[in-house]
């Protein structure tokens, strides 16, 4: 007796069909998701680097300037219609003497359009801000007591030494360069202060000190040195003022953004008082 014989079934590449129909449609990648960098990479360092200028600026205090340590975590996200916001951990030293200076959360947000990179930024101290007052003060007295206003060039030498008479205006120049280098950093190009090529103290009537600055920024990762003018007014647990236009060899004069620098009007006009 011949053996019953079952329907055949559906071709396999129906059950495939069907089996594709019945499971959920993916979901599209996210276009604000988050990636993780690698803390080493030049990017990571870079916007690590944005987020202290713009802290050494906004703090106004020579005593409490911090340097770059090293970048413990990076991630990068895409903020749709706006930019790369990068969320960053790091180390930080005393700019001064390198001793650690404690650690740093930040957040940098690099607009697409032309405009200074967005920074938040909360830091742990391993120097009591008493102490940091009083490094201010110190300073301040410092120049305050000279019989003649502090002039110079060259800050550091070609040896990287600083006179120490220099150091005041060498540690308020890297405070108010923070501004500029803050301002002009992008995704791509970041800055370093290189040397201060000359600065000038004014006298002034009231209780504030002021100095004139040409300051040469190292332009990263295109190698050209910024020529930059910089007029700075400070007093101590006072918001630094500084205001700037820098000119490259190459692409002539370009002027500060207005966001805390203003632009080269009235640069050299006006003195004491008036600023």
């Amino acid at each position: 007796m011949p053996g019953l014989r079952t329907a055949p079934g559906p071709p396999a590449f129906l059950l495939l069909l069907l089996l594709l129909l019945l499971l959920p449609a993916p979901v599209p990648a996210d276009p604000g998701a988050g990636w993780q960098l690698n803390p080493g990479s030049r990017r990571a360092a870079a916007a690590a680097r944005v987020a202290l200028q713009y802290r050494n600026f906004k703090a106004g205090s020579p005593g409490g300037l911090r340097a770059l340590g090293q970048v413990r975590k990076a991630t990068v996200k895409n903020i749709p219609d706006f930019g790369h916001k990068y969320y960053l951990q790091f180390s930080t030293e005393d700019y001064r003497t390198g001793e650690n200076a404690g650690s740093c959360l930040a957040t940098v947000l690099y607009p697409r359009k032309k405009s200074p990179p967005v920074v938040s930024i909360k830091c742990s101290h391993t120097k009591d801000q008493n102490e940091i007052q009083e490094e201010d003060n110190r300073l301040y007295q410092r120049i305050r007591q000279q019989t003649k206003p502090i002039t110079g060039s060259n800050i550091p030498d070609s040896y990287g030494n600083i006179e120490p008479a220099l150091e005041p205006a060498w540690a308020l120049a890297v405070a108010g360069s923070s501004s500029i280098m803050w301002e002009k950093s992008t995704e791509d190009v970041g800055y370093f202060l290189a040397q201060v090529k000359s600065v000038k103290q004014w006298k002034r009537k009231d209780d504030f000190i002021e100095f004139d600055y040409t300051v040469l920024l190292h332009e990263m990762p295109t190698q050209e040195m910024i020529s930059c003018h910089m007029r700075l007014t400070w007093l101590p647990g006072q918001p630094l003022k500084v205001k700037h236009f820098c000119a490259s060899e190459t692409h002539g004069l370009k002027e500060g953004s207005g966001l805390g620098s203003g632009s080269a009007a009235g640069l050299s006009e006006e003195r004491g008082d008036n600023f």
